[in-house]
């Protein structure tokens, strides 16, 4: 949406069109978001148009969360090579983090 330029938002439907998601699953991410403040709605008759209005705090609660998953996915093992994950890395991760 911003890198389109729109604004004033966009319907469900052209989102999901333009990511090549369902109908639901970019509603049900929509509203995770809407919740937590990072786009709101503007209705319009029966249409609902989404756009970002995100106020600093929930920006920044995203992106710590984004930093935090992040660093967990760097001691994970990558398993497109085929390596397990033992408990004991678990452990070390847990300690690493906590």
């Amino acid at each position: 949406m911003l890198q389109r330029g729109d604004c004033c938002g966009m319907r469900v439907n052209d989102i999901a069109v333009a990511t090549d998601l369902s109908r639901p699953a970019v509603s049900h991410h929509w509203q995770i978001l809407q919740d937590d403040g990072i786009v709101k709605v503007r209705k319009e008759a029966a249409k609902n148009y989404f756009y970002f209005d995100a106020d600093k705090g929930s920006i920044d609660s995203l992106i710590a969360m984004l930093s935090h998953v992040k660093a967990i996915m760097l001691f994970l093992p990558d398993r497109d090579k085929g390596e397990l994950c033992s408990g004991r890395r678990r452990c070390r991760l847990w300690e690493r983090l906590h």
